[in-house]
């Protein structure tokens, strides 16, 4: 084979090669999608907490969160928060809350001083706070008892 032939060959083999493997021939053989993907993936951080529920209180409390404050969650958005859920069990007779979150800001404790100094915010959690019981352990200042997660599967 002569060898512009050759070259031609080598050339075309070549592009062939690249368009088959696509965007998969970048930085570790990724798609840019699947690559941003898992930038967002590093970035978040999960968090869950418990608070007891008062029984008399149960009512009123799921009204509040079947229509919150449009300010509410505008806020929670405001300050970085997604995937924001709060689920309801009984256990030997006590109700309890549980919450679950994903913050994907820089800053978590300036994002949450933002909501703290929130006058709407106040207000929200002046309706929310006397529906609630402090569980043991739940460090002072707080309203709801941070648990630790011992299990996530993307």
């Amino acid at each position: 084979m002569k060898r512009s032939m050759r070259d031609a060959v080598v050339l075309v083999a070549t592009l062939l090669a690249v368009s088959l493997a696509g965007p998969a021939c970048n930085r570790g053989g990724e798609s840019p999608t699947a690559q941003k993907e898992q930038a967002m993936a590093k970035k978040v951080q999960r968090f869950g907490s418990v608070v007891g529920l008062k029984k008399d209180k149960k009512g009123y409390y799921n009204k509040l969160h079947a229509n919150p404050w449009p300010e509410i969650n505008a806020m929670i958005k405001k300050c970085n928060i997604q995937r924001y859920s709060i689920y309801e069990c009984e256990l030997d007779g006590k109700l309890y809350l549980f919450s679950y979150f994903e913050y994907v800001g820089d800053d978590f404790k300036k994002d949450m001083a933002k909501m703290e100094a929130d006058q709407k915010t106040k207000d929200w959690w002046a309706e929310t706070a006397p529906c609630q019981i402090k569980v043991p352990g739940t460090p002072e200042g707080e309203q709801w008892k941070p648990i630790e997660e011992v299990y996530h599967l993307d």
